[in-house]
């Protein structure tokens, strides 16, 4: 098993540390004279990161061989915070008293960036087909379907209307969360066979996030006389995005399972297709999505 953390960058704003009083005052019991003993930094002769990465290694999760790079950075960005704010010596003051709770702030970043993947996997096939999930959508009291082919004039109301009009999804009615969901909703009408977008529960995709493992549900799911896809519509700016590619990590591992099965039992290859929102055109054909979109291994 294999595991690691996405490079990223800090959040910092709400981790406003102050140096704290380190003097300390010895008063004589005897004659009532008072002397003050001011503590000497612990942290004159190392690196203020040095402090942080230690702390940090003390979790679990976290070794230094593999991940000394990553905590170093992360350690250095929580110092450049603190010198925006603070003098050297108040640095130091900070650090000497707080290294725990930073190291706690951090590691609770470095969830949400985590990633794992099994060195192997023991797929079990329980059947070679589920029935589809039954779908409930809520709208606003009057208000009728939309033909899907119909322009949307305000597209930030998209997610609150229903549409229908469709003759080769599976369901007689879908919502779309996106404008660029209901464009390629007319690409599949016109190429594929059959289609729809899948409900919660109906592959059970799960992905790695941090601790948690939710389910991941495309947007799309649809049949051509020589292949079954499998695709998600992404914002241009979030196809590199650790989650997305997770997600899509999961998906891939899916279709692969699935394609070895039914190609074993007569059925058809499955496809994973993440598509750049910019380029859904009803110009394009489905097939040309499946040449310059299909994701293989490690790509």
């Amino acid at each position: 098993m294999g595991y690691g953390y996405y490079p990223f960058t800090l959040q910092l704003s709400s981790l406003n540390l102050q140096p704290s009083e380190r003097d300390i005052v010895i008063q004589s019991l005897e004659t009532n004279d008072q002397d003050t003993l001011t503590a000497q930094s612990e942290l004159i002769t190392h690196k203020p990161e040095d402090f942080i990465v230690h702390a940090l290694i003390d979790y679990d999760d976290i070794s230094y061989d593999e991940h000394a790079d990553l905590i170093y950075d992360l350690a250095g960005q929580a110092i450049e915070h603190l010198n925006g704010y603070l003098s050297e010596d108040e640095v130091k003051n900070v650090l000497s008293g707080n290294r725990q709770l930073i190291a706690k702030a951090i590691h609770a970043q470095m969830a949400n960036h985590y990633w794992e993947k099994a060195s192997s996997y023991q797929v079990e096939v329980r059947s070679g087909f589920t029935p589809l999930k039954k779908c409930a959508y809520t709208i606003n009291a009057g208000q009728a379907a939309h033909n899907y082919r119909d322009t949307v004039s305000d597209k930030n109301k998209i997610k609150q209307m229903l549409f229908g009009g469709f003759s080769r999804c599976l369901y007689p009615l879908q919502k779309f969360d996106s404008d660029t969901e209901r464009r390629f909703a007319v690409i599949l009408e016109r190429d594929a066979t059959k289609w729809f977008k899948p409900a919660k529960g109906q592959f059970k995709i799960y992905y790695q996030d941090g601790a948690e493992h939710p389910e991941y549900v495309p947007d799309f799911v649809a049949e051509t006389d020589d292949y079954v896809l499998m695709v998600e519509t992404k914002a241009q700016n979030e196809l590199d995005d650790p989650k997305v590619l997770t997600k899509a990590d999961a998906a891939l591992k899916w279709c692969e399972n699935a394609s070895q099965y039914l190609l074993e039992n007569g059925g058809k290859v499955w496809k994973y297709l993440l598509i750049p929102h910019d380029q859904v055109k009803e110009n394009f054909k489905l097939a040309d999505y499946v040449i310059r979109f299909g994701k293989k291994v490690g790509s």
